[in-house]
C-alpha cells in the first residue's frame, strides 16, 4: 500500500524511529521518507522545529498538514488506514493487552534504556533529555536505569513462558516495542541472561521476520 502525500521523518542510527519503520514494514506500507540528522543536530534548528516543535523523530505528515510526532500516534493512525494485518489486535481483550504491554515496554524498558544511556553518554552531555530543552545528566539515573533494564528483562522472560506473543497468540505493536527495548538494552551491555530461553528464542523469532532490518 502506498501512501501519497505522506512524509516519515526518520533517522537511521536512533531505536524509535525504528520502531516505526518495523511497523511500516509489517503493514507493507510504502512512504517517502527523509532523514534527519540527529547527530548534527537538524532536529533542532527551524525548519525541523517549525514541523515539529517536539524536536523528536519519527515525525509523519498527513496529507492534509498534520503532523504526528510520536511514535504511539504514528501506530494508531497506520493501523486505521491499513488495518490489515492488525497490530494492535483484534479483539477487546487482545486490544487492551497490546496496550498494556505496549506501555509497559515503553515506561519499564525503553525509559529505563534512555535514561541509562542519555545520564551517562559524553555525547549527550546536556541532553539528558530529548526535546528542545537542553537537561543536565544525572547519573543516579542511570545507574537507576541499569537495574530498571535488568528487572524488565526477567518480566518480559517470564511472561513469554507462557505466551508466544506478549499479547497472546499474535505479534503486536507490543512485540515491536519490546524487541526494540532488547536491542536498545544492548547498547549499554544489558542482554537477557543465559537462562532467560524464552526472551532469547522470542528475540530471535523477530530478529528473523523480514521487518526487522527496516
Amino acid at each position: 500500500m502506498r501512501l501519497d502525500g505522506h512524509v516519515f521523518y526518520d533517522c537511521a542510527t536512533a531505536p524509535s524511529p525504528r520502531r516505526s519503520r518495523i511497523f511500516i514494514a509489517e503493514k507493507g506500507i510504502e512512504v517517502e521518507t527523509v532523514q534527519v540528522d540527529l547527530k548534527n543536530g537538524e532536529h533542532l534548528q527551524p525548519p525541523y522545529r517549525k514541523l515539529n516543535p517536539r524536536c523528536t523523530v519519527p515525525a509523519l505528515k498527513l496529507p492534509d498538514g498534520t503532523v504526528l510526532g510520536d511514535t504511539s500516534s504514528i501506530a494508531r493512525y497506520l493501523e486505521e488506514v491499513c488495518p490489515e494485518p492488525p497490530l494492535m489486535g483484534r479483539t477487546p481483550v487482545e486490544k487492551a493487552l497490546v496496550a498494556e504491554w505496549n506501555a509497559r515496554a515503553e515506561m519499564e524498558g525503553l525509559w529505563a534504556a534512555a535514561d541509562a544511556l542519555r545520564n551517562s553518554s559524553p555525547a549527550l552531555k546536556g541532553r539528558a533529555l530529548p526535546g528542545p530543552e537542553g537537561y543536565e545528566q544525572i547519573p543516579a539515573l542511570a545507574e537507576r536505569g541499569l537495574k530498571r533494564m535488568a528487572v524488565f528483562m526477567s518480566v518480559l522472560d517470564t511472561r513469554l513462558q507462557d505466551v508466544p506473543w506478549l499479547a497472546g497468540d499474535a505479534f503486536s505493536n507490543a512485540d515491536i516495542t519490546a524487541f526494540i527495548f532488547v536491542e536498545f538494552a544492548a547498547w549499554v551491555k544489558i542482554r537477557p541472561e543465559s537462562d532467560m530461553s524464552a526472551l532469547r528464542e522470542w528475540h530471535q523469532a523477530i530478529r528473523a521476520r523480514p521487518s526487522a532490518s527496516a
